[in-house]
């Protein structure tokens, strides 16, 4: 190991940043609205809390105490807690590989977005053709993906300190103070369409808060549960080695418990006001319909709501999407820098030489995944009925295959092999309370492995297959 790896955040509030900032991704500001709008609005809220203060308390305590007790990352570390489960940091180490083929492609459509609005092109945008025509030209949409990623791969290069946690103090607050912004302006809003009818954005707030019960079953409320519990993975950056790292870097006179619970906050408050700012706005221009355009949501839908605001619009839309940049560049950065510390480690390297190395391979990575909607289209369908591109093919064994069977092996390891202390040890570190304690072992030993292995099997298509 060299010693560049033992670098680390200069003090609790920068790895709550990082840790935070790679948490706070596209997943909150795009999926997480559409998900409520889907899935009953409050009714949907109310499960995520409850599965943020069990589950994903569970699963991000393991991940950063495992990263700090082993000093290393996720291949390392399950290497260190049990030699014969190297597999698992093996795996645990794929999941970032994988999905850092496409995640800077995501950043360059955002960044295609926000170039448009800075140009005056945003009625242009809010065109039916804009995003497909955009996401087809090979050229164009490969050279934003390369933008994004060496963007990415710069701050990587700079370390932890100098890079990662430098960023994320600059971008997180400024992130937050967008969100609220935009949240405060959405709740102003009204309109009234060419039938005379008049909507306003306290009746879409109603809608993204009120528990809507109406036909719920329990085949519906299962999947209200999985689809928050799936949330969870993407929001959390849960079971895919980042957190181990990101652990390692963490001195051992930082508070974990405290920690955690600051992530767990800030995580949610984020995901709750990218509704906030999000629904509303598409009810009041769109209604009920446009708040169920699904994964369209942020490059079709928002940009008609944007256009629809009139001579504010561009503005409006300008900020949201810079704003979703700065939630992409966090997450991405937190991808690459798991990838990087692993092969630092795998291969005695040092980071500068790891950096450009990983960058290179990504950049081409990054155009072969672009591609996949021009020179490389293809339809593959997949387990769980629905048609995939190259990108979707890769976000699919990432997301919905591995990191549910990850959690699964790593909650049997933590529950059954190594037990729950181990944990709890480290997480106890320096005299500090484990305020959950006794949650954390419940969760651990019984209650996460069976829920894994359902939304593992739900995941795969397998669970429709029985029900």
């Amino acid at each position: 190991m060299n010693k560049e790896k033992k670098g680390g955040f200069s003090s609790g509030i920068g790895f709550v940043l990082a840790a935070a900032g790679s948490a706070v991704g596209v997943g909150n500001i795009w999926r997480f609205p559409y998900l409520a709008a889907k899935d009953g609005g409050g009714l949907f809220l109310l499960v995520y809390l409850v599965l943020v203060l069990t589950f994903g308390f569970t699963l991000l305590t393991s991940d950063i105490a495992i990263g700090r007790k082993t000093q290393k990352s996720s291949i390392g570390a399950y290497t260190q807690m049990r030699p014969k489960w190297k597999f698992l940091g093996i795996l645990t180490f794929l999941v970032p590989v994988i999905i850092m083929t496409y995640y800077a492609v995501i950043g360059g459509w955002i960044c295609r977005y926000i170039v448009a609005y800075i140009t005056g092109a945003g009625h242009v945008a809010a065109g039916d053709s804009f995003f497909t025509s955009f996401i087809t030209s090979p050229v164009s949409s490969s050279i934003y993906a390369l933008i994004f990623m060496l963007i990415t791969a710069a701050i990587i290069y700079n370390g932890v300190q100098g890079g990662i946690e430098k960023v994320s103090r600059i971008i997180m607050p400024v992130l937050l103070v967008m969100i609220v912004g935009i949240a405060i302006y959405s709740m102003t809003l009204s309109f009234t369409d060419g039938s005379g009818v008049t909507r306003t954005s306290m009746e879409g707030f109603l809608l993204y808060v009120t528990p809507n019960f109406k036909g719920l079953t329990l085949p519906k409320f299962l999947q209200v549960l999985l689809d928050a519990m799936s949330q969870l993975f993407f929001s959390l950056s849960v079971s895919m080695g980042i957190m181990i790292t990101y652990g390692s870097y963490v001195k051992k006179d930082v508070n974990l418990n405290k920690s955690v619970a600051q992530i767990e906050v800030f995580d949610t408050v984020v995901a709750f006001l990218a509704g906030l700012m999000i629904i509303p706005a598409v009810y009041v221009f769109s209604g009920i319909e446009g708040m169920q355009s699904g994964p369209s949501l942020m490059f079709v839908s928002l940009p008609k709501v944007f256009d629809a605001m009139g001579s504010f619009g561009w503005i409006v839309g300008l900020i949201f999407f810079v704003m979703v940049a700065f939630a992409a560049l966090t997450s991405c950065i937190s991808v690459l820098e798991a990838i990087v510390a692993n092969c630092m480690a795998i291969f005695s390297a040092p980071r500068k030489k790891v950096t450009i190395s990983c960058g290179i391979i990504y950049c081409i990575a990054s155009v072969v995944i672009a591609l996949g909607y021009s020179l490389f289209y293809v339809e593959i369908p997949l387990p769980n009925g629905s048609m995939a591109q190259l990108l979707d093919l890769m976000d699919y064994i990432s997301n919905s295959f591995m990191m549910p069977f990850i959690s699964l092996l790593s909650t049997i390891l933590i529950g059954w092999v190594v037990e729950p202390k181990w944990i709890i040890d480290e997480v106890e570190y320096g005299g500090y309370k484990f305020s959950r304690k006794k949650l954390y072992i419940v969760m651990i030993k019984y209650v996460t492995p069976i829920m894994m292995f359902i939304l593992f099997l739900q995941s795969t298509g397998i669970l429709n297959m029985i029900l």
